[in-house]
């Protein structure tokens, strides 16, 4: 199997894409270790993993605190010997209006979507640098990333952030074998589509811009596993030769801009 004696570390995967990319890589041979905040989540998660004959270990915790990106290295290596693969997947939105929200709502969100990948990206590759480990690095980014979206500056501006960071990432960490790509949905049906009490992918105006309208040329959105299955290929033995790209994965909605 693509991922027989790896090990993979992937943020978020309590649900939504995070979820389907662990389940994904275990079922492909891959040691999991599955983290998020929600403890019911993603000891779930690592249960299915390993009732399917499947490695898995769980870490309850918020990407967005200092320690946590030392606490999933450390229990990699401890549990399953090393870190091969990173998915760096965990991220929070919310609409805000740009004059009315505080620089503390600024700060949660950057310390999730782009500075928690920046420390767990860094104690991972020099981890795989010590141990001459060539890994891969995924960054689960968003075409908020190059597109602007009215009332999401601090998730738009972390996705253009975390973009950059695969670009650099990928220069510094090629000599040492480590590949560094993103990807970048648009609409996912995950958790992460209602905002506000709300399923944007339900409402009226969804079904009429993007799906009669084809604003999405497919006229739907993605499923969680259609993006994993990206993921895994970024992560995988069949990617040599990418490195430093975001591949888009939104069924077209960006080429309509």
């Amino acid at each position: 199997m693509r991922f027989d004696n790896k090990v993979a570390i992937i943020t978020g995967s309590g649900r939504g894409i995070g979820r389907a990319t662990a389940e994904l890589l275990a079922a492909e041979g891959a040691a999991v270790v599955v983290n998020g905040r929600s403890a019911h989540e993603v000891e779930a998660v690592a249960a299915a993993i390993r009732e399917r004959g499947g490695r898995a270990a769980a870490l309850v915790a918020d990407i967005g605190q200092v320690e946590t990106a030392e606490q999933l290295v450390a229990l990699a290596v401890r549990d399953f010997s090393g870190v091969d693969v990173l998915v760096n997947n965990a991220a929070v939105f919310k609409t805000h209006d740009f004059t009315q929200d505080s620089f503390a709502e600024w700060m949660k969100v950057l310390e999730v979507n782009l500075l928690g990948a920046v420390r767990l990206a860094k104690t991972a590759a020099a981890w795989m640098v010590q141990n001459r480990r060539a890994g891969r690095i995924v960054n689960v980014s968003s075409v908020h990333g190059f597109l602007a979206e009215n009332r999401s500056s601090h998730y738009d501006v972390s996705k253009g952030g975390l973009d950059q960071l695969t670009r650099t990432l990928a220069v510094e960490l090629a000599p040492h074998g480590i590949l560094v790509n993103g990807v970048s949905p648009g609409f996912v049906d995950t958790a992460m589509s209602v905002v506000n009490g709300v399923n944007e992918l339900e409402s009226e105006s969804f079904r009429e811009i993007y799906v009669k309208r084809r604003r999405i040329p497919l006229a739907r959105a993605a499923q969680p596993e259609e993006i994993a299955r990206v993921i895994a290929f970024l992560a995988g033995p069949e990617n040599t030769y990418i490195t430093g790209q975001s591949i888009v994965v939104d069924g077209g909605l960006s080429i309509t801009f």
